[in-house]
């Protein structure tokens, strides 16, 4: 079985071109949880699956987090897939992705940098504190996609210096929070400027930090948006994996368009040989 290792800011991927392999869907989740184990395999934060298009795509795109649950989208992960489109002749500079979520279309701006359009977001709350640690956060909660991935955007000022052991166990405890009945991708940030801000995601799936979450950068400045925080135009995003750039066009309080710009990079190819796969697939 052959196999690309990505990552879009950090954010990891295995991407195996089931067009060309053939696997049945059913190993799908095991895979991803062999595949992605960072002391026993190659390791990532995700398994990417590319199919064939079934409503008018390039191509479908699968996403399985690293636990193997099914995930509806992943925003770094659409870059980091369209540029393996454009590079193995499956689309063009622009293209359509098929993902369970709905529709993403990317564009090619040059050898490493793409943009996508995100699915739009289909539950929008705005003031949604939680209280967890025997305080109240100020959150907002935005689903993206039709099923909705689910991410809340909470103010962590001082964010920079904070304690990662501290912020993980609050991480935690908002993820699995009672507020949100899908759980949640937990979206820590502090505005830093005007249209700058910092972010750290902890992510469902994972069950940790990643080095960068797109769509999860997506739904915080959708929110910070139509807070009136930032401006939508262009909002440059620091992760620890590098730096995202978001557009929110909107039609009154109603998002129209939601494009992340950001880097790629393919880290190596070749044949997965691991033997807990090869028992999986046998």
């Amino acid at each position: 079985m052959r196999f690309t290792k990505m990552n879009g800011a950090g954010n990891d991927f295995i991407l195996i071109n089931n067009m060309v392999e053939g696997l049945d869907h059913s190993v799908f989740p095991a895979l991803a949880r062999t595949l992605c184990h960072r002391r026993l395999s190659i390791g990532a934060d995700g398994l990417m699956v590319v199919e064939r298009p079934g409503a008018g795509g390039d191509y479908r795109m699968l996403f399985y987090n690293a636990d193997g649950s099914a995930g509806e989208m992943c925003g770094n992960g659409a870059r980091c897939i369209c540029r393996y489109g454009f590079e193995h002749g499956l689309a063009g500079e622009a293209q359509t992705v098929e993902t369970p979520s709905g529709i993403v279309t990317g564009r090619r701006i040059d050898r490493t940098n793409y943009r996508i359009r995100l699915t739009d977001p289909s539950v929008v709350r705005l003031h949604c504190p939680v209280e967890a640690q025997g305080r109240t956060w100020e959150c907002a909660y935005v689903e993206l996609g039709v099923p909705g991935l689910p991410h809340a955007a909470v103010a962590y000022p001082g964010l920079a210096e904070r304690s990662m052991e501290d912020l993980r166990e609050l991480g935690k405890a908002l993820r699995w929070h009672s507020a949100f009945p899908k759980g949640a991708n937990v979206n820590f940030y502090d505005i830093t400027g005007p249209d700058r801000l910092v972010e750290l995601t902890y992510e469902r799936g994972v069950e940790d930090f990643t080095f960068a979450c797109g769509t999860g950068t997506g739904a915080t400045v959708t929110a910070l948006t139509l807070l009136g925080k930032v401006s939508g135009e262009d909002v440059a995003v620091s992760v620890p994996g590098g730096l995202l750039r978001v557009t929110v066009e909107r039609t009154g309080e109603a998002v129209k368009d939601l494009c992340l710009t950001g880097p790629t990079n393919t880290v190596c190819e070749g044949e997965v040989l691991d033997e807990a796969v090869a028992a999986l697939l046998h």
